[in-house]
């Protein structure tokens, strides 16, 4: 079959290098050079294509296809991306399943780059993808699944309280993990020929991928740097996707960066002090590295942990601790699948109507908007005079007002700065910490929050306006 008249075609390739693939039912598109015609059913077509309002088109091969389809992955769509969060911003109603799908995109734009033999800048790059570079498909494929698959273990509501809902040594990622090991997942995987383990290893990365029986944990130079791309401190691309697309839903600017620009100076390079590869980026690059590392500290400060958005997680927990047996989420593949933001919310409904609902008060608050409100927050003039200022306070309030009346918040980041290689225009490789004194100084989130019921707002807030400088200087129990 000859392709369409008009359609740039040199040697059998488009002019974009990608060998043209006449399909029944397709158009022509990018840089793909893929054809459509009328008259063939979905999935016999080898590319798939998705609309999406932060990378425009994401794109799937049939296999990646038929992994989306998979139960695990379809429960994501009814996950929200960032719990309750819709309550305060009325567009962040995303779920998981279209980040997911970005982190996947992604991931494949940042594996072309880094293993593009005309970026491999460096010598420590030539010597790693020359040992590879017959199985780039493969890999290829492993990272964008990977990509795809690393949040299919979120429980209801994302990250909201995972940490006191889930039995002791349970976290999302030994559920995804459980997941990829699963028998619809293990059967789809070999369908396509690629290993589970390789998919598991990449998307939960050397800090969450624990040893266990039937496997190592140890990562060589190749799976660090192919998991480096979905889950990394420094240009994981799942930070990217997440702070592009919870800032457009959120209607905010404070996640916006340029990651085309970051994507393109993209190179393997040696660790600073060391020859083991890591992600690093060319010089001309540095501004949107930094651009990326300000925009994660101001959404986290501005949304994430914005107190409302925090008030809303803390009632939440409460609800589910009441309505969950045991107080916990159950860990089982098949009870995972089944529970999800709709079956919560379906039950949060009927509590709030009902009295009688073990799980009827924290459910109340949250549907006719009646959550504690802010009381107090860390400000640098009582961190002055005492360090635990807000703790402070909240043990004062809860001796006065009750501790069923006061809720806290503490979050302080204890990750330093974060250091990656830089190539100098002169070949010679660095440290993004001697490079950019904007990275050295990029602070850390610190947040500290005291709410009170709204019944006693107007008090709490008269007799903490008139007491706070003695408050933060009496130990509790002893102010008059």
């Amino acid at each position: 079959m000859k392709p369409a008249p008009g359609v740039p075609v040199v040697g059998g390739k488009s002019r974009a290098g990608f060998r043209l693939m006449p399909i029944r039912g397709e158009r022509i598109f990018g840089s793909f050079g893929v054809l459509r015609r009328a008259g063939v059913g979905a999935m016999s077509k080898p590319l798939h294509e998705i609309r999406d309002p932060i990378h425009n088109f994401i794109r799937l091969e049939t296999p990646e296809r038929k992994v989306l389809d998979s139960r695990p992955f379809q429960r994501l769509r009814h996950v929200h991306q960032l719990a309750m969060a819709y309550l305060l911003y009325p567009g962040a109603t995303h779920r998981r399943f279209e980040h997911s799908l970005g982190v996947m995109e992604l991931a494949g734009r940042v594996f072309d780059v880094v293993t593009n033999p005309n970026y491999s800048d460096h010598e420590v790059a030539r010597n790693l993808l020359r040992s590879y570079q017959s199985d780039f498909g493969y890999w290829r494929r492993v990272v964008r699944l990977a990509a795809l698959c690393h949040d299919i273990g979120h429980l209801p509501f994302s990250h909201a309280a995972e940490k006191e809902l889930l039995p002791e040594g349970w976290d999302h990622e030994r559920i995804t993990d459980d997941l990829l090991r699963s028998d619809e997942m293990t059967r789809l995987f070999k369908d396509i020929k690629v290993n589970p383990d390789d998919v598991a290893k990449l998307a939960l990365g050397p800090k969450k991928f624990g040893p266990k029986k039937h496997r190592e944990a140890t990562f060589d130079p190749w799976e660090a740097i192919l998991s480096e791309i979905i889950v990394g401190d420094a240009f994981g691309v799942d930070r990217i996707d997440y702070l592009l697309r919870d800032s457009y839903h959120a209607g905010v600017s404070y996640g916006r960066f340029d990651h085309f620009r970051l994507i393109d100076t993209l190179r393997i390079l040696p660790k600073p002090g060391s020859d083991e590869p890591a992600l690093g980026i060319e010089s001309g690059g540095v501004h949107a590295a930094e651009a990326l590392l300000l925009a994660r500290y101001f959404m986290y400060s501005q949304v994430y942990f914005h107190h409302t958005r925090r008030i809303y997680d803390i009632h939440l927990t409460e609800f589910l601790k009441r309505w969950l047996p045991g107080g916990k989420f159950a860990t089982d593949i098949e009870s995972h699948l089944r529970m999800t933001d709709n079956e919560v919310l379906a039950e949060m409904r009927a509590a709030a109507e009902d009295p009688a609902h073990r799980g009827h008060e924290p459910a109340r608050r949250i549907a006719r908007r009646e959550h504690f409100r802010l009381l107090y927050q860390r400000n640098p003039d009582d961190q002055g005079v005492n360090l635990k200022s807000a703790e402070m306070i909240h043990a004062h309030a809860a001796s006065r007002f009750g501790a069923e009346s006061v809720r806290s918040f503490r979050y302080t980041e204890t990750s330093n700065p974060i250091e990656f290689p830089v190539l100098m225009p002169d070949g010679r490789t660095g440290s993004s910490l001697n490079t950019s004194e904007v990275l050295r100084r990029i602070p850390v989130v610190s947040v500290e929050y005291v709410f009170i019921d709204p019944a006693k707002r107007a008090d709490a807030e008269k007799w903490l306006g008139g007491n706070r400088a003695e408050l933060i200087r009496t130990p509790e129990g002893a102010e008059k």
